[in-house]
C-alpha cells in the first residue's frame, strides 16, 4: 500500500460518512495515472496554487478599486480567507478538507479585473454573457497551460461552478465553500468599508447586532460556530434560520451601504467603459491575442469568447496599461 493509498484508507475509517472520498471522485475529464503521494483533491488543490490564475488574482479587486491603503483585500486575500473559513468548518465536521480547500482556492480563478464591475461590463458586451463561475470552470479546463488546462476533477469543478447564491454544489464540501465565501466577503468588505471610513460600526442595525454579535470579528466567529453546530451529523450544510436572517439582513444593508456605495464605487463607472473598450479594440483585432488563444479559434472555440477569455484574465494594473499602450497618446522624443 503506497501513501496515496494509506491516506485513502484513513478517510474512509475517520471522515463522516457524508463526507466526499478522494477514491470515490467521479474522476478527471482526461484521465491520469494516480499520485503515488497525495490523494486527487489535494493533488487539485496544489494545482490551483501552482497556476497563473491564482497569481494573478493578487493583482484583482475585491470591492474597493486602487484603494490608498495596505490592508484592503484583494481577490486573493478574499480566496485566502474563504479557504480558511471553509477548512475550519470542514474539519469541525470532518469532511474533506482537501476538496474543500481545492474548490475555495479555485472558486474565484475566473474573475475579471476591477471585480464585478468588469463582470458586468463583459457580461453586457459578450454575447454569450460573461458569469464568473462559469469562467472560472472554462480558466482551470481550457485556457490554464496555454489552453491545455489543468484537468481537475469532477466535484472540484462542480463546487467552483456552484459556490454563488443560486448554485446548488453535490458535496458537502461544495455547500461549506458557497457558505464560506458568503461570511467571508460580508465579513471583510465590511472591515475594509470601516477601515475606509464609508462605515462605522454603530451604523449596523440593532437588531441583527443583537443575533450574531456588535463586530466584524464577533460575527465571523458566531457565522463558524453556528454553521458547524446545525450541521453536525447532518447530510446538509446550513446556519440556524435566526442567523440565517441575521445574515440575510446583513448582506442587504452591505449591498444599501457599501456595494452601492457612490463613495466606494466612484471609479466603477471608469472601470467599466475601459473593459468595454478593451472588448471592442479586441474583437476589431483578433490577431492581437495571445498564439494559445488564436489557436482555440482554430479548434472552433467562439472569437467573441476568446476575446472575454483575454481580457477577464488580466489584473486591474494590466488592463490599465493595455488602455492606456492603446489609447493614450505617448510622449514624443525628437
Amino acid at each position: 500500500m503506497n501513501i496515496r493509498e494509506s491516506l485513502e484508507q484513513w478517510e474512509k475509517e475517520y471522515l463522516s460518512p457524508y463526507a466526499m472520498l478522494s477514491m470515490e471522485s467521479r474522476g478527471r475529464s482526461k484521465p491520469e495515472e494516480q499520485c503515488d503521494i497525495r490523494a486527487v483533491f489535494q493533488r487539485d488543490r496544489d494545482r490551483v496554487i501552482h497556476s497563473k490564475s491564482f497569481r494573478r488574482l493578487k493583482d484583482k479587486t475585491q470591492v474597493f478599486l486602487t484603494p490608498e491603503g495596505d490592508h484592503y483585500r484583494t481577490r486573493l486575500t478574499h480566496t485566502l480567507e474563504v479557504s480558511q473559513n471553509a477548512r475550519t468548518i470542514a474539519k469541525a465536521l470532518q469532511l474533506n478538507e482537501d476538496l474543500v480547500e481545492a474548490i475555495a482556492l479555485g472558486h474565484d480563478l475566473g474573475h475579471t479585473p476591477f471585480g464585478h464591475a468588469g463582470e458586468r461590463a463583459l457580461n453586457r458586451v459578450c454575447p454569450y454573457g460573461f458569469s464568473h463561475s462559469v469562467q472560472s470552470v472554462r480558466t482551470v479546463d481550457l485556457i490554464e497551460k496555454d489552453g491545455q488546462g489543468i484537468n481537475l476533477t469532477y466535484e472540484v469543478k462542480d463546487g467552483i461552478l456552484n459556490h454563488q447564491t443560486s448554485g446548488m454544489p453535490c458535496t458537502l464540501e461544495g455547500k461549506v465553500v458557497r457558505l464560506s465565501d458568503k461570511i467571508a466577503y460580508i465579513h471583510h468588505d465590511m472591515d475594509d468599508a470601516i477601515r475606509g471610513g464609508i462605515l462605522k460600526e454603530s451604523d449596523v442595525p440593532k437588531e441583527i447586532s443583537d443575533v450574531i454579535g456588535y463586530s466584524c470579528g464577533q460575527r465571523l466567529d458566531y457565522f463558524i460556530h453556528d454553521i458547524v453546530t446545525t450541521s453536525r451529523g447532518q447530510n446538509d450544510i446550513r446556519m440556524s434560520p435566526d442567523v440565517a436572517d441575521a445574515m440575510h439582513e446583513l448582506r442587504k444593508f452591505m449591498f444599501e451601504n457599501v456595494y452601492q456605495n457612490p463613495v466606494a464605487k466612484s471609479e466603477e463607472g471608469k472601470a467599466e467603459v475601459l473593459i468595454e473598450t478593451l472588448y471592442e479594440h479586441y474583437r476589431k483585432h483578433i490577431d492581437k491575442l495571445p498564439a494559445f488563444l488564436l489557436r482555440l479559434r482554430d479548434a472552433g472555440e467562439p472569437e467573441e469568447k476568446l476575446v472575454c477569455d483575454y481580457i477577464g484574465s488580466m489584473t486591474d494594473r494590466y488592463a490599465i496599461a493595455k488602455y492606456q499602450e492603446i489609447y493614450i497618446p505617448k510622449t514624443w522624443h525628437g
